[in-house]
C-alpha cells in the first residue's frame, strides 16, 4: 500500500473518505482567493504632473459599484453610467480639499497643454469680431506663417465649413483648428485688396505656449520678466530672457512679475529660485504629508548670472509656485515681495491617469517656506474659500493694508535680517500697494471687455503707420484721445453695454491707458503693450522705488 495519501489511484475508500473533504476546502478556499484577486484592478501607474510615479490598486466590488449595479438593472429609466460615476467622484473629492479634483478624458489633454508648454495646431493668434475669425498674428515660424497667412486675415472656411458669420464659438474654432500634429487642415481666407478667397493647406505641428509673457529692461539697470505659470519650459524661457538682458543690455536688478500666476511645476520654480542664490544648499521649500517623507528642495549653488536687487510682485491671483518663489525670497531676505496678499495656495497635488483616460489630483503633501511656515488659508468648513476675493473686496483688504487678516499666532523671523513674517493664508508683501478701485468698477470691466475688437475695426483701415517709430518713441508721442474713447463707448453700447456720459468720464483715464496698451500691442507685440500698462502700473513703480533705495522694506 503507498504511503502517498494524495494520490486517488493508490488511496484505499477508507484514506479517501478523510482526505476528500480537505482536498474540496482547499479548492473553495482557493478559488475564493484567486476571485478577489481578480476583483483588484490597477488605477494608476503614470508619473503625475506634480509628483513621482504611483502605482495603486482599487477594489471594485465595493458599495458604489454595488449601487451602480442595482440602478443599472432595476431603474425606472435608462441612465448614463459614466455620467453617474464622474458625478460620484467629484462628491467624494468635495469632502477632502479644494484642490483635489477629477478631470474628464475630454479635458484633461487641454489643461495637460498648459503644464507642458506646447500644443498641436496651425499657430494663429485670432479674434472673433462681429462674427468673423480674425488673424491678429501668425505664430513666427509656425505652420500658418510658412503658408503666407498673414495677420488681418479673415477666415471664412474651414475644411468644407462655413466659419464666418454663422455665430460659431471660440471653443467650436479651437477645436476645428486644432489636432495631430502632420495632420492638415483646409483654410479658406479672405484677404484685404483680394476679390477672390484664399485656400491654405496647413500641415498642423507643434505650437509652444510661452509662459514668459515678457522680458524688457524698464531702466538702464533694471530688467522685468512677466511669468504667467510655471509649465514644463519656464526655466528655460526666463534663462534665455535672463542671459539676453544680462549680456545685451546690463542687467543688474531684477523685477519678476508673477501677478495672476496660478503656479504650476515646483521644479520649475526651484530651479528659478535656485539663479537668485549664490550659496549651495539653502533651503528654499520643502514639502510633507501623512503618507509622504519630508522633501527639501535647495539652491544648487550655480548661479550663471550675477543679480543684485530683486523685486518679486505678488496679488491676490499669485498662487502655489508663484508663493513659493515669493516666500523663498522673502525668508532669506533676498528681496523686496511688493504688491498684495497672494492667494494662499500651499497644497501638493499629484496627477494620477486613470482607466479611461480620465485623471485625478489628488492633493499628497502641503507646501512650507523656508522659516517653516505654510502658506495655505483655511478651507476648513464655514469659510467661504470660494468667495475669498469677493471677501477681501468687502473687508476692504485690497484697498488697505490694516484690513488684511493676519493670523497673529503664526509668526516667524526671516533667516537674515530677523524680520517678523505671517503663514497661514498666502504670502503677505513687504510693501503692501492698494488696487485702484475704479479697476473694480463695472463699467470699466463691461467696457475693457470690448477694446481688442474695437481696437483692431479702428486700425483695419488705418493709413498712417509707425514703422520707423521705436516702441519708446511711439509711446511718448502717441495720445488716445476723448473721440476715441467715446467711439469705444458707442460700439460697446452697439453691443448691449449700458453706460451714461457721467460714468464714462469717470473711468476715461483707465480706458485711455487700455486703449493705448491694445493699440501698442498691435504695432509692436506685447513688448509695447507691457510697457504702456507698467508706466501706469503702481506696483512696478513701487518695486523700481525700493529697488532704487528711495523706499524702504518693512513689513511689520
Amino acid at each position: 500500500m503507498s504511503n502517498d495519501p494524495v494520490n486517488p489511484s493508490s488511496a484505499n475508500p477508507r484514506t479517501l473518505k478523510v482526505w476528500l473533504p480537505l482536498l474540496m476546502s482547499l479548492m473553495v478556499v482557493g478559488g475564493m482567493v484567486i476571485g478577489m484577486k481578480m476583483q483588484q484592478v490597477p488605477l494608476i501607474q503614470t508619473r503625475g504632473s506634480y509628483g513621482p510615479d504611483q502605482k495603486m490598486t482599487i477594489h471594485q466590488g465595493s458599495k458604489i459599484e454595488e449601487l451602480l449595479r442595482y440602478i443599472e438593472n432595476r431603474y425606472v429609466d435608462e441612465v448614463d453610467r459614466d455620467k453617474l460615476v464622474d458625478k460620484a467622484i467629484s462628491t467624494i473629492l468635495d469632502e477632502l480639499d479644494p484642490h483635489s479634483s477629477y478631470i474628464d478624458a475630454e479635458n484633461l489633454k487641454q489643461v495637460n497643454e498648459q503644464l507642458q508648454g506646447n500644443f498641436e495646431g496651425v499657430g494663429i493668434e485670432f479674434l472673433m469680431v462681429d462674427d468673423t475669425i480674425l488673424v491678429v498674428s501668425p505664430i513666427s515660424g509656425g505652420p500658418s506663417d510658412r503658408v503666407g497667412i498673414l495677420a488681418g486675415d479673415k477666415i471664412v472656411t474651414i475644411e468644407d465649413s462655413i466659419v464666418a458669420g454663422v455665430n460659431i464659438t471660440f471653443p467650436e474654432i479651437v477645436t476645428k483648428l486644432r489636432g495631430e500634429r502632420g495632420t492638415k487642415v483646409h483654410i479658406g481666407i479672405q484677404r484685404k485688396h483680394e476679390s477672390e478667397l484664399l485656400y491654405f493647406d496647413v500641415e498642423r505641428d507643434e505650437i509652444p505656449i510661452n509662459s514668459v509673457d515678457i522680458a524688457y529692461m524698464l531702466d538702464d539697470k533694471t530688467g522685468y520678466i512677466k511669468v504667467n505659470r510655471f509649465s514644463a519650459t519656464t526655466h528655460i524661457e526666463f534663462m534665455d530672457s535672463l542671459e539676453y538682458m544680462v549680456e545685451k543690455e546690463g542687467l543688474k536688478d531684477l523685477v519678476i512679475d508673477l501677478r495672476q500666476n496660478p503656479g504650476g511645476y515646483l521644479q520649475e520654480a526651484t530651479k528659478m529660485l535656485s539663479q537668485l542664490f549664490d550659496e549651495k544648499k539653502q533651503l528654499l521649500v520643502y514639502t510633507e504629508g501623512r503618507t509622504v517623507n519630508r522633501s527639501d528642495y535647495e539652491t544648487t549653488g550655480r548661479a550663471f548670472f550675477e543679480i543684485g536687487e530683486i523685486a518679486i510682485l505678488i496679488d491676490e491671483g499669485s498662487a502655489s509656485a508663484s508663493e513659493i518663489m515669493a516666500g523663498a525670497v522673502q525668508d532669506w531676505d533676498r528681496g523686496v515681495v511688493v504688491g498684495r496678499r497672494s492667494f494662499g495656495k500651499g497644497l501638493v497635488q499629484e496627477q494620477y491617469t486613470l482607466r479611461d483616460g480620465s485623471a485625478l489630483r489628488l492633493t499628497v503633501a502641503r507646501y512650507f517656506t523656508p522659516t517653516g511656515r505654510s502658506i495655505q488659508k483655511s478651507y476648513e468648513p464655514g469659510r467661504d474659500y470660494d468667495g475669498d476675493l469677493a471677501n477681501r473686496v468687502k473687508s476692504g483688504e485690497l484697498f488697505s493694508q490694516d484690513s488684511i487678516a493676519i493670523l497673529d499666532t503664526l509668526k516667524y523671523f526671516t533667516k537674515k535680517d530677523n524680520r517678523v513674517v505671517y503663514g497661514g493664508g498666502g504670502i503677505t508683501p513687504d510693501l503692501f500697494v492698494p488696487v485702484d478701485s475704479l479697476e473694480l468698477n463695472r463699467h470699466f470691466l463691461e467696457l475693457r471687455e470690448h477694446i481688442p475688437q474695437f481696437v483692431y475695426r479702428q486700425l483695419e483701415n488705418q493709413t498712417k503707420r509707425f514703422e520707423d517709430y521705436s516702441v519708446n518713441a511711439w509711446i511718448k508721442s502717441y495720445r488716445v484721445t476723448d473721440q476715441m474713447v467715446n467711439d469705444l463707448a458707442n460700439y460697446a453700447r452697439e453691443k448691449g453695454v449700458e453706460i451714461t456720459a457721467a460714468e464714462l468720464r469717470e473711468v476715461t483715464p483707465l480706458i485711455k491707458t487700455r486703449l493705448k496698451a491694445r493699440v501698442a500691442r498691435q504695432y509692436y507685440g506685447e513688448e509695447g503693450s507691457f510697457k504702456v500698462l507698467n508706466q501706469a502700473d503702481e506696483i512696478v513703480k513701487t518695486a523700481i522705488k525700493s529697488l532704487k533705495g528711495k523706499e524702504p522694506v518693512a513689513l511689520e
